[in-house]
């Protein structure tokens, strides 16, 4: 089977990538390495991070631990590694929604682009449009949840894992592009926002297809549109939300990275990067990151740094088309 640019692209990378002697101060003996999420336990980034653990742990020869901080839509975490002693034992594991969206919703005390190193892009996640199968059985597809909208204007409501997140920001996409008023319901993560929905709490949720699929797979709720732009694989039948919703070109995805504070030494930042891509390219955890319906998409740091940088205007625009606040 014929390799894919990217990844022959990132193979070069990492064999190119040889490690100056000064990274074997790096990691020191006994101190873990820390990977911060943004978001609670059981959400998408919380179940990469764990995926790739284990093999970071045996390629560092230290400790590796996973710790969520929940809140401000991953911001309480990107400040904490932004202010972090740069010495690679502290690393963000990042989204693009973190990266990207935030800077147009909120005043931040750092610069997502300044103030982080890049160390690989790991993969891209798109979110389904989810409906309770037991609360909303009249929510059979896509236009019948934007009749259920326009027959009560400004009722309907849909959840999100936080104000900036990619669940939000498909959320306001979806109603700008249909001229729906729907009402935004933030949550503090995607456990909560899942247990309102179930509850009947809110009647849609855009969410990420890892977390989601579990839920799906026991029939607790439907899956109506994938906000991809081609259809996911571990969700066969279920169209696109361009398809379903007559929304050409609709696409409204996030993509998973980690980093390090911009201070850390060059020859840390290469020797991590290297252990990620690694532990990212292992055939047991693209087989399982498939399996959640994420692609992998292994990027070196340029172009991760590239991508984001793409990204921030992107969503800037997308920012200002939808009106989205972080109030």
């Amino acid at each position: 089977m014929r390799m894919r640019g990217w990844s022959v692209a990132v193979l070069a990378w990492l064999a190119a990538a040889l490690v100056p002697a000064t990274a074997e101060e790096f990691p020191r003996p006994g101190r873990p390495v820390t990977v911060l999420g943004g978001f609670p336990n059981g959400t998408g980034t919380d179940i990469y991070a764990r995926l790739i653990q284990g093999p970071l742990q045996a390629a560092l020869g230290v400790p590796v631990v996973v710790d969520n901080r929940a809140g401000a839509g991953g911001n309480l975490a990107m400040e904490a590694v932004a202010r972090a002693e740069p010495d690679g034992h502290t690393i963000l594991m990042a989204t693009s929604a973190m990266l990207a969206i935030n800077p147009h919703l909120r005043k931040l005390a750092f610069d997502t682009q300044a103030d982080f190193a890049p160390l690989a892009g790991v993969l891209d996640a798109p979110n389904f449009l989810t409906v309770s199968a037991a609360r909303r059985p009249n929510l059979t597809d896509c236009p019948a949840v934007m009749a259920a909208a326009r027959a009560a204007p400004g009722r309907m409501t849909y959840a999100s894992t936080g104000v900036g997140a990619s669940t939000h920001l498909a959320g306001a996409q979806f109603a700008a592009a249909r001229d729906l008023e729907l009402v935004h319901v933030p949550y503090r993560g995607g456990p909560l926002a899942m247990t309102a929905l179930l509850a009947g709490e809110v009647d849609i949720f855009f969410y990420q297809t890892g977390p989601v699929l579990e839920f799906w797979r026991r029939g607790e709720v439907r899956l109506l549109a994938v906000t991809s732009r081609e259809p996911s694989q571990a969700a066969p039948g279920v169209p696109t939300v361009a398809e379903a919703c007559g929304i050409p070109g609709f696409e409204s995805t996030t993509w998973y990275g980690l980093a390090v504070p911009a201070r850390t030494p060059a020859p840390v930042q290469a020797k991590l990067s290297q252990a990620v891509l690694r532990a990212a390219a292992l055939p047991e955890v693209e087989a399982r990151v498939r399996e959640m319906g994420f692609t992998p998409r292994l990027e070196d740091p340029a172009r991760m740094r590239a991508r984001l940088a793409e990204d921030h205007v992107r969503w800037g625009e997308v920012v200002a088309r939808t009106g989205a606040k972080a109030d």
